[in-house]
C-alpha cells in the first residue's frame, strides 16, 4: 500500500461494464420497439426499459471512486466529485444494512465530527467475510492512522439495531401507515349506508325506475357470449350479449368455469352495479364491501403503524449510547399490537361507526384501554437499556447449583477455542463437575467440553455490539476474557452472564 494514497475501486469491473453494455443494448432495442410502428413487440420494449434501469445502475457503480492521501477523503461518482479534509472526520464506521430477501450490505461511512454521516461509494460488499472488502477498509483506516491527527480507536460496525442506526425512515413508514389509515377510515360511514340500503333493497316495482333516495333491485335478463376463467392470481370474466347493464362481469375461477357459453342468466343490479348473476346451474353472488370489514383494515393499518413506531422509540430511548451498542429487541411491542388487535378488531367490525355509541363499547374501550397500558409498561420494562454491573443475580449462584444439580443456561462463546470448537456451544452448564460448554439445554452433559477456569481472567464487560455479530441478541451482555493470552468474547442475558462469572470466579478460586 503506498503510505500517501489509497485508492478504493469494485472489485468485478468487467462483470459491470458487461451489464452497462447489456443497458446500451436494451435502450437500443426499447427504442426500436416503440420508436417504429410494426417493428419488434411491445413486450420487447419493456425488457430493454429493464435493461436500462440495471445498466444504469451497474455504471453508476463501476465509475465510482475513493482514494485517500494526506489531505483527506476524496470520491467521484457519476453525478459528483466531494472532496473532506481529515480534520472534519472523526471516524470511519461500518454500516451494515439487512436486505428484505435476507443477506446484508455493508458500507463504510465518515462520521463527521459535527455529527453527520457520510456514506463512501467504495468500498462496498453484499458478501459476509469479503476480504476485498476488508483490505480495502483496511487501507483507508491506515491512511487515516497516518493522517488524521489522532489514533483512530476500535473499528465501530453499525447494524439496524444497533444506536446509530437511521431512524427517519421509519418515523416516515409509520406515518405513511397512519395517513392510509385514515383515508379508508373515512370511507367507513359510506361503505356502511351502502351495506344498509343493499341489505334493505327490495325488487323494483313493475316499470318504476330505481332512484338514488330510494334504491331497489333491478331484475336484467341476459345471455353469457363466453367465459375466461383463469387462475387465482388473474382476474376471470364473462362476458354478456348487448344491451345489459355492462359487457363484462369479474367474477370467481369457479363461476367462470360453471357457466358456459350461451347460458341464460338473470342479472340482479343495484346502483348500477350487477350484485347476482342466477343461472340454472350455479348462481354467483357479489360481494359487498363492508363498513366493519373497512375499520378493521383502518383498525390494522393504525397497528401495523405501531411497528416502525416501535423502532423509532426504540432509538431515542438509546440515543445516548454509542452508535455501534444494538439496542434490545422491538418484538416486546409487537406482543403489545398483538394484544391490543385481540380486542380492538372485534369493536371495529362490530361497531364501525358508533365505537362510543353504547355503555357495551364504552366498557369495551375501558378494558381493552387498561389491557394495553398494562402489556405496553410490560414492554417498556423488559425493552429498558441495562448498564453492565446494574445488577446482580437474586440467589447465590453456589447454593442454587448444589442444590438443583446442572443448570444449563443460555450462552456462547464468540471465537472458537479448544472447548468451543468451530462455535458449536449454545449453552454454559453449571454444576458440581465445573463450568461446561454444551450444544444443547440439557439434561445431561452429553457432548459438554469443561471451561479451562484456569485459564480465563474477566476484562471487561460490555453491552452488545454490532461487530459481536448477529448471533447476539441486542440485550445481551457480553464479557471479554483473557484466555491465556488470547482474547475471547463470551455473550449471554445479563443475569445469566453475572452468574456465569461469579462461577467461573468459583471455580478458579
Amino acid at each position: 500500500m503506498n503510505a500517501s494514497e489509497y485508492v478504493c475501486r469494485p472489485r468485478s469491473k468487467r462483470s459491470l461494464w458487461f451489464v452497462v453494455g447489456l443497458g446500451v443494448a436494451g435502450a437500443l432495442t426499447a427504442g426500436a420497439a416503440f420508436g417504429y410502428r410494426g417493428g419488434l413487440p411491445a413486450w420487447w420494449g419493456l425488457v430493454g426499459l429493464v435493461a436500462v434501469v440495471v445498466g444504469a445502475v451497474a455504471l453508476y457503480q463501476v465509475t465510482a471512486r475513493v482514494a485517500a492521501d494526506a489531505y483527506g477523503v476524496h470520491s467521484w461518482t457519476l453525478l459528483r466529485r466531494r472532496s473532506v479534509p481529515w480534520h472534519d472526520i472523526a471516524e470511519l464506521l461500518v454500516r451494515v444494512k439487512t436486505l428484505p430477501r435476507g443477506g446484508e450490505t455493508r458500507r463504510v461511512v465518515l462520521a463527521m465530527r459535527d455529527g453527520r454521516r457520510r456514506t463512501l461509494p467504495q468500498p462496498a460488499s453484499s458478501t459476509p467475510g469479503d476480504e476485498h472488502f476488508a483490505t480495502q477498509l483496511s487501507g483507508l483506516r491506515e491512511v487515516h492512522r497516518r493522517h488524521g491527527g489522532t489514533e483512530p480507536g476500535r473499528l465501530r460496525v453499525v447494524t439496524d439495531d444497533a444506536a446509530g442506526s437511521g431512524w427517519v425512515s421509519r418515523l416516515c413508514a409509520s406515518l405513511l401507515l397512519l395517513a392510509a389509515a385514515g383515508a379508508v377510515a373515512f370511507a367507513v360511514p359510506g361503505a356502511s349506508a351502502y351495506e344498509r340500503q343493499y341489505q334493505v333493497a327490495q325488487p323494483c316495482a313493475a316499470g318504476l325506475q330505481p332512484t338514488g333516495a330510494r334504491p331497489c333491485l333491478r331484475t336484467v335478463p341476459a345471455v353469457i357470449t363466453r367465459t375466461e376463467p383463469h387462475l387465482p392470481k388473474r382476474q376471470s370474466w364473462l362476458y354478456f350479449a348487448g344491451g345489459g347493464p355492462s359487457d363484462r362481469l369479474a367474477v370467481s375461477r369457479e363461476a367462470a368455469e360453471a357457466f358456459r357459453a350461451g347460458d341464460r342468466v338473470e342479472l340482479t343490479v343495484f346502483r348500477g352495479e350487477v350484485m347476482k348473476v342466477a343461472g340454472e346451474r350455479y348462481v354467483w353472488t357479489g360481494h359487498v364491501i363492508t363498513g366493519g370489514s373497512l375499520a378493521v383494515f383502518a383498525a390494522g393499518l393504525v397497528l401495523l403503524a405501531g411497528l416502525p413506531g416501535a423502532q423509532v422509540l426504540r432509538r431515542l430511548r438509546g440515543r445516548r449510547l454509542p452508535d455501534d451498542e444494538r439496542l434490545p429487541s422491538a418484538l416486546p411491542f409487537t406482543g403489545v399490537l398483538a394484544g391490543t388487535a385481540v380486542w380492538l378488531l372485534p369493536l371495529c367490525y362490530l361497531h364501525p361507526t358508533t365505537p362510543l355509541g353504547s355503555a357495551q363499547t364504552i366498557t369495551w374501550w375501558a378494558v381493552g384501554s387498561l389491557v394495553t397500558a398494562g402489556l405496553l409498561i410490560w414492554a417498556w420494562h423488559v425493552t429498558r437499556i441495562r448498564v453492565p454491573g446494574e445488577s446482580a443475580p437474586t440467589r447465590r449462584p453456589e447454593a442454587e447449583d448444589a442444590a438443583d444439580g446442572d443448570v444449563f443456561l443460555a450462552a456462547r462463546f464468540l471465537e472458537d477455542t479448544d472447548y468451543n470448537p468451530y462455535g458449536f456451544g449454545t449453552h454454559i452448564v453449571l454444576g458440581n463437575e465445573g463450568p461446561a460448554v454444551t450444544p444443547h439445554p440439557g439434561p445431561g452433559r452429553f457432548g459438554a467440553k469443561s471451561v479451562p477456569v484456569e485459564r480465563l481472567t474477566v476484562k471487561n464487560v460490555r453491552r452488545a455490539r454490532g461487530a459481536d455479530g448477529d448471533g447476539v441478541p441486542g440485550d445481551w451482555h457480553v464479557a471479554e476474557l483473557d484466555d491465556a493470552g488470547t482474547p475471547v468474547r463470551l455473550a449471554a442475558a445479563p443475569d445469566d452472564l453475572a452468574r456465569i462469572i461469579h462461577a467461573l470466579a468459583l471455580a478458579k478460586a
